[in-house]
């Protein structure tokens, strides 16, 4: 499972749609489904919003390991 598959179940999780979703990002709905399709990168911005929006830590929508050490020395 990558990220953008992360951010479509999540979504769909919740019972959103791609048009209330993009209202609440403040981007187009045609715009967003072109992240899920996987025809453009969401910027980082979104992935931020989306996060905050759901609830959800970025580590997890990017599929990155727990106990990460940060900052490394």
């Amino acid at each position: 499972m990558d990220y953008i598959d992360r951010i479509v179940a999540t979504r769909v999780d919740s019972d959103e749609t791609q048009s209330c979703l993009a209202k609440a990002l403040n981007c187009h709905r045609v715009q967003w489904a072109k992240y899920e399709n996987r025809t453009n990168e969401p910027p980082i911005r979104l992935l931020r919003e989306f996060c905050l929006h759901y609830h959800v830590s970025a580590d997890y929508i990017l599929g990155l390991p727990k106990g990460l050490d940060w900052p490394r020395e």
